[in-house]
């Protein structure tokens, strides 16, 4: 994976301010509680910078919750493997290394937001799209061709889509930070990431 130079470091830098700057107004004020000038002004940035980033004020605040920062880590993983992995385990390890606490903890703050203003959804699927690609392109370069790109695409497409039921609440799923009393009769995360593989190694 190849590493960012430093003029693409300090745009992700300050595309990531302006999105965490969103993010945490929507958490205080709601969606229609604050507007661009509250984030420019929180963040330290202009107007003209924000406009260089994003379209408008929910594209940013969905941005700031698929914001990974642990991708050095992974690149880490990547460069110290020293054996081929199956797709299937390489997303197995992945998954692991994306979905800490912080990051499943925002994803499903942003869930909830949505569930209050709709007009965040399409921002919301066009983050997790890139994310999807993201991974997608780290399988397949993993996999050196010896799996069919229609099989990487597929077992991506299942894993990232079986997230969403879990962070909506539709399954009872108990997340990393949430104690035992908030969802008494859950299974924990990784009960559910390992019955999910278990699904897909092991057929229905």
């Amino acid at each position: 994976m190849n590493k960012p130079n430093l003029r693409d470091m300090k745009r992700e830098a300050t595309a990531n301010a302006l999105a965490d700057a969103a993010f945490e107004l929507a958490l205080e004020k709601g969606l229609d509680g604050f507007v661009v000038e509250d984030i420019v002004q929180r963040a330290g940035y202009s107007r003209r910078t924000f406009a260089n980033h994003y379209s408008c004020k929910e594209e940013a605040v969905a941005t700031a919750a698929f914001i990974f920062k642990g991708a050095d880590e992974v690149t880490d993983w990547i460069n110290g493997l020293t054996e081929d992995l199956s797709p299937l385990d390489s997303l197995y390890q992945l998954m692991k290394l994306q979905l800490t606490a912080e990051h499943i903890g925002k994803l499903s703050q942003l869930v909830s937001l949505a569930k209050q203003s709709p007009t965040l959804e399409p921002y919301i699927l066009s983050a997790l799209h890139r994310l999807l690609i993201t991974a997608q392109d780290t399988i397949s370069k993993l996999s050196r061709g010896r799996y069919p790109k229609q099989y990487t695409h597929l077992l991506v497409g299942a894993v990232y889509g079986a997230m969403l039921p879990m962070l909506d609440g539709s399954l009872n799923v108990l997340l990393p930070g949430q104690s035992e009393a908030e969802a008494p009769e859950a299974v924990t995360f990784d009960h559910y990431l390992d019955t999910m593989f278990g699904y897909l190694r092991n057929g229905f």
